[in-house]
């Protein structure tokens, strides 16, 4: 088990669009690994690799569910809008009310390389959102329309 300190903002690796993984390698799985295990010691719900100060497209997330782990993730189709209450690793004592789509369909790859496709509502399509976006160096204070301390 290999628990990672989480990058907290401003860390320039938070603004960075993340580099696309081309080929699911031994370093990858580890990576991924790490991932996991860094966001259940943490008590997070999702992870993006460059919370862990690793600038590539890849994102954990478990809402109690099982682990679903994301290669290249990319929302293909978002609709309706939700206002709602989002924290973050990278901003601890944080808070914000964050608009995001209701629902998402996203497309990935897991760790076998194969194509993946998933379609969220909800809570799940926001965690989705949320990480997603920091891949492409957005982080959830972009995007709040309101923010509150602990």
């Amino acid at each position: 088990m290999a628990v990672y300190q989480v990058v907290t903002y401003p860390d320039p690796v938070l603004r960075e669009k993340a580099k696309e993984i081309t080929k699911i390698t031994p370093s990858i799985n580890r990576l991924i690994e790490n991932m996991a295990d860094t966001m259940y010691a943490s008590g997070g719900i999702g992870l993006a690799a460059p919370q862990i100060g690793v600038s590539k497209r890849a994102v954990v997330v478990d809402l109690g569910d099982g682990l679903m782990v994301l290669i290249n993730p990319e929302i293909t189709k978002a609709e309706g809008r939700e206002r709602g209450k989002e924290g973050c690793l990278s901003f601890p004592d944080m808070w914000g009310e964050v608009d995001r789509a209701l629902s998402v369909k996203v497309r990935a790859f897991n760790l076998k390389g194969e194509e993946i496709f998933i379609s969220a509502e909800g809570f799940l399509a926001r965690a989705l959102q949320h990480e997603i976006d920091h891949l492409d160096g957005i982080v959830f204070i972009d995007r709040a329309v309101k923010i509150e301390k602990d």
